[in-house]
């Protein structure tokens, strides 16, 4: 899932501002003892997660794609004082560990933490995020997208990972279904005239848009 040489992101590790010992801690044990650990965002780009979080201080942010946790801490470190993020996931065999790991941080009265189909839960909250990052079934992320874009003000931002898909979307042959569906994605944002949009070559590529 990495685009840049392992030295690379070696030496980007290196320079960037060190994990907390509760995100070492869950970077360590994802590792180790849950399936598809590789679905972790990770020291870098967590910490670039962290960084345009507090560039924005969000009081309100939406996170779609859970998995154990470690990119939701990350977004919650730019919160303000009574800021909240909403986390949705699928996947109920990791409810306890995550719940676990929320209950260790600072912020973990911060998080709202729900469980199930995110194309159901969605209508079911009331809420105006700032800031919302979408890295969950990637079939579903032009859905996402549009089911929660009315919801966001001017200025607003839109995260969105996996969207160079393994250096997949350049590929000349027939491609699968996952990567037609990202690569659809793509130029739907390329060509949406309502935001303003830069992809960053961030581990697996990430989509930083703005709603304008």
């Amino acid at each position: 899932m990495d685009l840049l040489a392992s030295g690379l992101n070696d030496y980007l590790e290196q320079l960037a501002e060190p994990e907390s010992a509760l995100l070492q801690k869950i970077n360590r044990e994802t590792q180790l003892q849950v399936l598809m650990p590789r679905m972790l965002s990770g020291h870098y780009q967590g910490r670039v997660l962290s960084l345009l979080s507090k560039l924005m201080q969000p009081k309100c942010i939406l996170e779609i794609g859970t998995f154990t946790g470690y990119a939701t801490l990350c977004l919650a470190e730019g919160l303000s004082g009574d800021g909240i993020i909403h986390t949705i996931d699928i996947n109920e065999e990791l409810e306890d560990r995550v719940r676990t790991y929320f209950q260790e941080s600072n912020h973990g009265e911060q998080i709202h933490y729900h469980i199930g189909d995110a194309k159901e839960i969605l209508p079911q909250l009331d809420i105006q995020p700032d800031l919302v990052f979408i890295d969950a079934d990637k079939k579903n992320n032009a859905v996402y997208y549009d089911m929660i874009f009315d919801w966001l003000q001017p200025g607003a931002v839109i995260l969105i990972d996996n969207v160079l898909w393994s250096g997949k979307v350049l590929s000349e042959e027939k491609v699968d279904k996952d990567t037609s569906l990202i690569m659809q994605l793509n130029e739907k944002i390329k060509a949406d005239p309502r935001v303003e949009q830069v992809m960053l070559p961030i581990r697996d590529g990430l989509w930083v848009i703005r709603k304008k």
